[in-house]
C-alpha cells in the first residue's frame, strides 16, 4: 500500500470517528407554520423552501430531523429552537 493510500484510509477511518447527532423537531398543536419555518431559517440555516418541507414533514409525519452534525455544533441551534418554543431535542 502506497503512501497516498495510507492517507486515504486514514481520513477515512477519521471522518468515521466523529460521531453525527441530529436535531429531531416535533409536532405541537401551538406553532404556526409561519413560526417553524422562520426559526428553521434562523436556526438552522435552512433555505425557504428547505424550512417550508421540513415543517410539512413535522406536521404530517410528527417529526423530522431537521439538522445534522457534531453535537458541540448543533446545541446552540437546539437551544434556539427550544428558546423559539418548538420542540427539539438532539439525538
Amino acid at each position: 500500500m502506497g503512501s497516498q493510500e495510507k492517507s486515504l484510509e486514514k481520513i477515512k477511518i477519521e471522518e468515521k470517528a466523529v460521531k453525527q447527532h441530529e436535531i429531531v423537531l416535533y409536532n405541537d398543536d401551538v406553532n404556526t407554520f409561519d413560526h417553524v419555518i422562520e426559526s428553521l431559517i434562523y436556526a438552522c440555516d435552512h433555505s425557504p423552501e428547505q424550512a417550508e418541507q421540513c415543517a410539512i414533514i413535522v406536521h404530517y409525519k410528527g417529526q423530522c430531523t431537521v439538522k445534522t452534525g457534531e453535537y458541540d455544533e448543533l446545541k446552540p441551534r437546539c437551544t434556539i429552537l427550544l428558546d423559539a418554543g418548538l420542540n427539539a431535542e438532539i439525538v
